[in-house]
């Protein structure tokens, strides 16, 4: 055969394979949306009030024992069981429990050792609520069956890895009337807070484009080779080509547009990745030839950059990057008709300017000439809870208050803050880009988790 190319042919029939595993996944995908699941919708449901909060929580690295120490603190619940795999974590989350909260936390059940001691633990515990703080193949399976338990379920981003899986979690909560919500903290940081509030006074007019990323360095989570964030997430890093993790970005703006959530709705996206440089030569510069990560073949791109087209015709560009050296940055921008907002440094530019400031769109104002705004359009949550969550930490206090609100919202009895679908349409950026990225950019559509109710649901509130 002549110019054969073995290494080209590999990498097209490897494409060629990729793309018809997505085509499979999509088509089942559709399959989902036309069968009911026989449940009720949940997007605003609110479950029966909760005086005390029975919390367990599976997985007790960084992200979860930063989950027990703090939520261990809020009036209103009680650490009832952890769970790990290694008993060191599990015992450092015990003891941390046990200091916090007022002697509420006295009865702590402890599981570890295996990959199914979780399992025993719900039977055994029968908790109101778990936390699911582990690795991302894990999430889906552990919070549907948290919900098949009794359980509301909290997972940390993203809610799933596949369509598939999404729309199980969407089944079982509607099966189960249980919430499943994806723990996107982003959204109650002071910025976000602040723009949400902003968008829906109307300040910036009609919206009309958004941006959002997560671009963050983390090419030091391959020091954790066998235990840790990095010792699962490098083989994402290997096998997938797309954005990975656009929640941390995305949660925020589609908020301020009210997506899935009467007003506007996610339609279809293109997805591009970069070659696949930054892995490969850190591994080999930093690790001996003979070690593990230089025995991989990195195929995810770089970065990743996503258009998104909502059902209204908007925009949302959605960039992810955690290889390349370069500054943190989430965008956070949002663009309307009267002005723009955006972030990292935040940063404001309205038609006919700022009163005091600027009579002009032509600049940003930011840093100190923001106090004026901050006064008049500070998320009132923000400002009964910002002073607290300062104090408590976790990314500048949105972490508290999204666990505070949490608990709030199941003693109270009322809806939470993201529901179930807006946790499945965030996460399904990633498997879509995945496909994209496959067919060359091809646009690829959103399924409609809700089945078509999401024109009835309510935009959420902006809550005093």
């Amino acid at each position: 055969m002549k110019n054969f190319n073995r290494r080209n042919f590999l990498k097209k029939a490897s494409l060629s394979t990729a793309s018809l595993y997505m085509t499979s996944n999509l088509a089942s995908s559709e399959e989902y949306e036309k069968n009911p699941s026989g449940g009720s919708y949940m997007g605003d449901f609110a479950a029966p009030k909760l005086q005390t909060i029975r919390i367990a929580i599976i997985g007790l690295g960084a992200r979860g024992s930063d989950h027990a120490k703090q939520l261990g603190t809020i009036e209103g619940t009680e650490i009832v069981a952890l769970s790990d795999l290694y008993e060191d974590l599990v015992d450092r989350s015990f003891y941390s429990c046990m200091n916090v909260g007022k002697g509420r936390h006295q009865n702590i059940a402890r599981y570890f050792g295996d990959e199914n001691q979780w399992k025993k633990m719900l039977i055994e515990v029968k908790p109101d609520a778990v936390i699911i703080a582990t690795n991302w193949n894990n999430h889906a399976k552990m919070a549907i069956e948290s919900m098949k338990q009794g359980a509301h379920a909290f997972v940390e981003v993203p809610i799933a890895v596949t369509l598939n899986e999404m729309w199980e979690i969407i089944n079982t909560s509607e099966q189960t009337q249980k919430h499943c919500m994806m723990m996107e903290n982003v959204n109650y940081g002071r910025e976000e807070l602040l723009y949400l509030n902003l968008c829906r006074k109307g300040v910036i007019g009609d919206l009309l484009h958004a941006e959002a990323a997560y671009i963050h360095e983390l090419r030091f989570q391959m020091e954790e080779p066998v235990r840790g964030t990095g010792s699962w997430r490098t083989h994402h890093y290997v096998k997938r080509s797309g954005n990975l993790y656009p929640t941390h970005g995305l949660g925020p703006v589609a908020q301020y547009m009210n997506l899935g959530r009467g007003e506007d709705q996610f339609r279809s996206m293109v997805s591009f990745s970069s070659p696949a440089k930054g892995r490969k030569q850190y591994a080999e510069k930093n690790y001996p030839k003979d070690h593990k990560w230089n025995a991989l073949d990195y195929k995810g791109g770089d970065i990743n950059t996503s258009i998104i087209k909502t059902h209204l015709g908007r925009t949302i560009m959605v960039q992810w990057d955690e290889t390349s050296p370069r500054p943190y940055t989430r965008h956070n921008l949002i663009q309307g008709t009267k002005g723009t907002l955006a972030g990292f440094p935040t940063r404001v530019a309205l038609e006919g300017g700022i009163t005091g400031v600027t009579d002009n769109h032509h600049s940003w104002v930011k840093d100190k000439e923001l106090e004026a705004l901050y006064e008049k359009y500070d998320h009132p949550m923000y400002k009964r809870l910002g002073a607290l969550a300062k104090k408590m930490g976790g990314h500048g206090g949105m972490d508290f208050i999204m666990r505070y609100r949490i608990v709030e919202c199941l003693r109270e009895g009322i809806p939470l803050d993201q529901n179930v679908y807006e946790g499945c349409f965030w996460s399904a950026v990633s498997p879509l880009s995945e496909a994209s990225v496959a067919q060359e950019g091809m646009p690829q559509k959103f399924p409609d988790f809700t089945r078509g109710a999401w024109s009835q649901t309510k935009p959420l509130a902006i809550i005093t």
